[in-house]
């Protein structure tokens, strides 16, 4: 089957005050050719509006073409606010996310309902028993609401480099996941109209 489009990119949307050499999203991004980093303009403010639309602007300055987000902590926040607020709308951008030790909306005095609905994207939540920033039961609640698939690593810390994580092999392989799942939905719209034949 012939296909025609844009390849699925990987956007890499990091948490309060980014994420550095050692930590695993740079790590990540590095495995993925033309992979895109959200850069805020200031990382150590936990702002959800002036996030989400950095999310929305770093992809409007891209080729139109669909996205697999893997976002970690305050990123994972900022990145259900661009989704709710776009989903539905085109069917470029985010398609599919992976959402790692999300942050406990409660630690920024942010209301969750807004950001407690099913998110219509392909998605997994990677969470952990040690997270300071959001226990793993709350984690799943997010995950049941958000519709996305829930993974415990366990003593994992936030996964960040804190905590050990420079490689972080279930990541790749979740965000590879994520971007098959994403191509396998795009095949009616990229194949070959002669293709539709049998149809006929």
């Amino acid at each position: 089957m012939a296909f025609h489009g844009s390849p699925v990119r990987v956007l890499v949307i990091p948490g309060l005050r980014g994420s550095g050499p050692a930590h695993w999203q740079s790590w990540l991004q590095g495995h993925f050719r033309r992979a895109v980093r959200v850069e805020q303009d200031d990382w150590d403010s936990a702002d959800l509006e002036a996030w989400a639309t950095r999310i929305g602007e770093t992809l409007a300055a891209e080729p139109a073409g669909p996205w697999v987000a893997v976002a970690h902590s305050f990123g994972c926040l900022a990145l259900a606010q661009h989704v709710l607020s776009t989903c539905g709308r085109t069917a470029h951008g985010v398609r599919g996310a992976l959402l790692v030790a999300p942050a406990d909306p409660g630690r920024f005095a942010l209301d969750d309902l807004p950001l407690r609905q099913r998110l219509r994207v392909p998605a997994t939540l990677l969470a952990s028993d040690t997270d300071p920033w959001m226990s793993a039961p709350r984690a799943e609640s997010f995950a049941q609401a958000w519709g996305s698939g829930f993974v415990n690593l366990g003593d994992a810390g936030h996964i960040n480099a804190d905590a050990g994580f420079g490689p972080l092999p279930a990541a790749k392989k979740l965000t590879e996941f994520l971007i098959h799942r994403v191509e396998q939905s795009r095949r009616p719209e990229r194949a070959d109209l002669h293709e539709f034949s049998f149809a006929v």
